[in-house]
């Protein structure tokens, strides 16, 4: 005899069976027994909740010979015969291979002749949001008043697509995801019948990871056992089966990234779309690797409620020591935001691997997330005893006041026309750039440099560091040239904070409206 997968074999036959959709039950059974049968039925819900399982125990008792309490006896000749496929009262239809206008009008066409035994046929249009415009509209006068004698019950996981027309003439029921707990009961007593030992943590995480499914419940722990057949299911088996792969691959990934290694980065993202990965829930199971670091940083009480073996825990523990809390906030918001636009984009793997690019090159973007990442690099830098000279490192240098220096400088004799200009449009220049280069070009104050150079002071070394960037400086001198029409060269000093910007330059904002010679 051939093997029945669990799903099919422990597939509930009556309603006492059902888990997880009590709510549902009790009403349908009401029904049953205050004879309040409906004509059409919309069962909506996730997969795996019961939908379909439902409506064949609610078309199996309908036409049950002795009902009890609302629920099919399963013995009489019309509960076998629905059991075993064989009932002319009962047709499945799959909406996804008969969507069409053609299939509707078949039934339309067979709902005019009474059922030859029982009460009832039940016409039971799994996915039924799948249907086209035009079998919904051959259906609609059908749905709206069918012959006594028949029922119809859609299921559906998505129904937002059920048109309203059709909504209107159904009493709809929402399947609710099934509570993990209630998934581990189930779990054990089949377990139990099938003679299989196991760990009650490996069936508790194979409950939690089916996500409110019993029938993926079912199909990881059928996985399971054959994986291990013969032996008993221990969690760090369980593990192995289930998720001890993406645990390396994640860690992997996280250790690329924080090293900066952009190219291994991609190659990791290669590796993925090779071995056939979806990267919408990769990205989903990589925020959740994330997440449980981050559960390591702040407190080592709860590595409990992490389902991850011993193995791993050592790992992540170290991993979790390499990262700081601050970091892991920026990757976890980075990596949620990018899962809700996968949902949303064709271009899946571009944003993937742009979302990662802009991790390992930080400086690329200049956003608020992007800054403390930089920030990050450089203290990394500095711990490492690694100082590397910025552009322009001329510019940023404060010589050492001298006597000379000290001494006010003297007023210009004569200002380019070009530097007029920008100075006296400057608040016209600022507005015309990013909000972040604005909020830094706020605490800048203007000087002369040599020939027609406009030089930019900084108090604030991030300031000084943001415009020292070629990207950001040639932005600036590009607004200037668009507001003046002429070309300003730009460069960029930090001050001393012990030595006041009046001793060592000429504050061309003060000055520029003083009787002072230009130069055309």
């Amino acid at each position: 005899m051939s093997y029945t997968a669990l799903y099919r074999k422990f597939r509930p036959n009556e309603f006492s069976d059902v888990k997880g959709q009590d709510h549902i039950v009790a009403t349908l059974k009401n029904q049953i027994e205050a004879d309040r049968i409906g004509h059409a039925y919309l069962f909506c819900g996730t997969r795996g909740t019961g939908k379909t399982t439902i409506a064949k125990i609610f078309a199996k008792a309908v036409n049950c010979e002795r009902p009890s309490e609302g629920s099919p006896c399963g013995e009489c000749a019309s509960c076998r015969a629905v059991a075993s496929g064989a009932s002319m009262n009962v047709i499945e239809i799959d909406a996804a291979s008969n969507n069409g206008v053609d299939s509707i009008r078949e039934i339309r066409e067979e709902v005019t002749y009474r059922p030859t035994e029982g009460k009832y046929k039940v016409y039971i249009i799994d996915e039924a949001h799948m249907l086209s415009i035009g079998a919904f509209n051959a259906l609609l006068k059908t749905l709206e008043e069918p012959p006594s004698y028949v029922i119809f019950i859609l299921a559906t996981t998505e129904a937002h697509k059920i048109p309203v027309t059709i909504l209107s003439r159904c009493q709809r029921y929402d399947f609710k995801r099934i509570s993990a707990e209630t998934i581990y009961k189930r779990l054990t007593e089949l377990l139990e019948k099938e003679e299989v030992t196991a760990e009650e943590k490996a069936v508790r995480y194979i409950a939690r990871a089916a996500d409110g499914a019993m029938r993926d419940a079912l199909s990881l722990l059928d996985q399971c056992i054959s994986f291990y057949l013969g032996k008993a299911l221990t969690y760090e088996n369980v593990l192995d089966v289930l998720g001890a792969v993406d645990t390396e691959v994640f860690s992997g990934l996280l250790k690329k990234v924080l090293s900066l290694d952009m190219i291994g980065v991609i190659e990791t993202v290669e590796h993925l779309i090779a071995d056939g990965r979806e990267l919408s829930q990769f990205v989903i199971d990589f925020s959740w690797y994330l997440r449980n670091l981050l559960l390591l940083k702040s407190s080592e009480e709860l590595s409990a409620a992490l389902d991850v073996s011993a193995e791993n825990l050592n790992q992540m523990k170290e991993q979790a020591g390499q990262i700081s809390e601050e970091t892991l906030i920026r990757y976890i918001h980075i990596f949620s935001e990018l899962s809700g636009q996968m949902k949303r984009s064709s271009q899946k793997r571009i944003l993937f691997e742009v979302a990662l690019i802009k991790l390992c090159r930080p400086q690329m973007e200049s956003d608020y997330n992007s800054l403390i990442g930089r920030i990050e690099q450089l203290e990394k830098k500095i711990e490492s005893g690694i100082v590397t000279a910025p552009l322009e490192r001329q510019a940023l240098s404060t010589p050492k006041k001298t006597n000379e220096q000290s001494m006010p400088q003297p007023l210009p004799k004569a200002v380019p026309e070009d530097i007029r200009q920008a100075v006296q449009n400057w608040n016209h220049i600022k507005a015309a750039m990013p909000d972040l280069s604005k909020k830094y070009l706020s605490k800048a104050k203007l000087a002369m440099g040599n020939g027609n150079e406009l030089v930019l002071v900084f108090d604030d070394f991030m300031a000084a560091g943001y415009f020292n960037q070629p990207i950001e400086r040639k932005q600036l001198e590009d607004a200037i040239t668009e507001q003046i029409g002429k070309e300003v060269t730009v460069s960029v000093k930090e001050k001393d904070a012990n030595e006041p910007f009046e001793d060592t330059q000429i504050d061309l904002e003060k000055v520029i409206h003083m009787e002072i010679t230009y130069e055309e």
